[in-house]
């Protein structure tokens, strides 16, 4: 396990040094890359409609000189001209997600987040640009980076730096790009930020290593991923986290319907869309049952699958056997397995070891924030050869033959070769803004330099927000039922230890 910052330093120290040895060894390893005829391109869709998410323009971003409309230059993107594209995707995104709409609608006039200043690193696709804009009409300043190297959708990046949003993302970074954007957002003249929305700890851990003194000043981090809470945990145990955080990857909302009932459906489009894999009768492992696990094993099984789970913990190793999977070590199934997913948040889950015994064919993606599921980079060895069969499709061959197919280099496999549905990540934007308001607008002392849940309040009004588009209709309690029950009637209407 990381210890606190130390381990998060180690942690950077070991992504640059696998970067690194992976350019040098793909230099001197065997890699070609198998041209696609126009028909296999067609059939395949990245996250991008546009199909502008390229990574064939070799001249980086940082090295171009880019202005929007209105003549700023504070932004970098892979292309501003592809801003009219980006537009219309946001425009669709916004149309399936009521939630945050209509928070922006609600909160609009109020202003909530007036003076905040946000520095944010998350995925940058068409939903999380309906989240940005929302943060600027409740009053705030943003400045983002993205989250991933991958999975920045490059021309709605555009739309946003058209739109005046100090924007530094762009699809397929090297290593360097990805800290030199967040840094960027971080480190600019006559502005300083005061609240983090992170999803990864990436942009917490810069600021914290690099700029002490401005993290000090931050009201407060909000913070969306497993690993990112981990290490927020992690410094708050050390001593080393000075301001407040909000977890809101453990609200009800965003663990049962981002993690869950998203991956539920992401899983399946993103393996449809990078292989064309026919799922009846294939052999699955899911490494991990938490609710990305169960949502993967749900999905999976529901097309014809049959479906394996490994877990370490025996409570969610219970909850897979009673609901109907068998609970494997991954040593038993591997050489039989037509596909492995990694969705455990560990390192190393799936090895060289592993990857020697797969049959050829097996599929291996990563379903967990962390990049760090699959050993990679143990298979950039001069005795194998890749071969790059589409944008974020690997072939690994084994000097006999043996082929494995890997997905986006072993990171987080639906936001690299699918997308995510709009309605979804409304929901988790919706939890984001109103922590983010609860932070910012917070009297000083009610948090202290702690890692906090959203309050049960915030979670409840999230989902009553989204629930108009079914045309669904609450129960409304008695005063009679309420002093019954010990309940305010408008709610919360459940103790914070209660499970959904």
């Amino acid at each position: 396990m990381e210890q606190g910052l130390e381990g998060r330093k180690s942690f950077i120290g070991q992504r640059s040094l696998e970067n690194k040895t992976s350019g040098a060894l793909k230099k001197s390893s065997r890699y070609r890359s198998r041209s696609l005829s126009a028909s296999s391109t067609d059939s395949y869709s990245s996250n991008s409609c546009t199909g502008s998410s390229s990574e064939d323009d070799d001249i980086s971003p940082r090295e171009k000189i880019q202005k929007n409309s209105g003549g700023s230059n504070d932004f970098c993107v892979r292309n501003i001209n592809q801003h009219a594209f980006g537009r219309r995707e946001i425009e669709i995104a916004e149309q399936e997600m009521p939630g945050i709409m209509a928070l922006r609608k609600r909160a609009g006039d109020d202003k909530p987040l007036k003076n905040a200043k946000v520095i944010g690193c998350t995925h940058i696709n068409a939903q999380t640009a309906v989240l940005i804009e929302t943060l600027s009409a409740l009053g705030a300043s943003v400045r983002w980076a993205a989250c991933n190297i991958y999975s920045t959708q490059n021309e709605v990046a555009a739309a946003l730096a058209e739109a005046g949003f100090s924007v530094f993302a762009w699809r397929a970074e090297t290593e360097e790009d990805f800290w030199w954007c967040i840094d960027k957002c971080i480190n600019a003249e006559n502005w300083q930020p005061n609240i983090i929305l992170d999803d990864g700890g990436d942009a917490t851990h810069l600021m914290l290593k690099k700029y002490p003194a401005m993290f000090k000043l931050i009201k407060g981090i909000v913070e969306e991923s497993v690993t990112g809470v981990h290490r927020l945990y992690q410094l708050s145990k050390s001593g080393k986290l000075t301001v407040p955080a909000m977890n809101v990857n453990d609200s009800v909302t965003k663990t049962k319907f981002d993690n869950l009932y998203s991956c539920r459906e992401s899983i399946i489009d993103s393996l449809k869309r990078s292989t064309d894999v026919m799922f009846g009768g294939k052999q699955v492992i899911v490494c991990g049952y938490g609710e990305v696990g169960k949502g993967c094993a749900q999905g999976l099984r529901g097309v014809g699958c049959i479906v394996y789970v490994t877990e370490i913990d025996p409570i969610c190793a219970l909850q897979a056997s009673m609901d109907g999977y068998r609970v494997v070590r991954l040593n038993e199934v591997i050489r039989n397995v037509d596909i492995v997913i990694t969705a455990t948040g560990n390192k190393n889950v799936v090895t060289r070891e592993h990857m020697d015994k797969m049959k050829s064919g097996c599929i291996v993606c990563n379903m967990g924030h962390s990049n760090t599921e699959i050993d990679v980079n143990s298979l950039r060895t001069t005795d194998l050869t890749w071969e790059k069969i589409r944008s974020q499709v690997d072939h690994v061959i084994w000097p006999d033959g043996k082929r494995i197919i890997l997905l986006a280099e072993g990171r987080l496999v639906n936001l690299s070769c699918s997308s995510l549905s709009s309605f979804v990540v409304s929901i988790t934007s919706a939890t984001q803004a109103l922590a983010l308001i609860e932070l910012f607008n917070a009297p000083p002392n009610r948090y202290k330099s702690d890692v906090y849940l959203l309050p049960k309040k915030m979670d409840e009004y999230v989902a009553t927000l989204h629930l108009p588009t079914f045309d669904a209709h609450l129960t409304e309690l008695t005063d009679d039922q309420a002093k019954y029950m010990g309940l305010n009637k408008a709610g919360p209407f459940k103790p914070n230890y209660y499970r959904y």
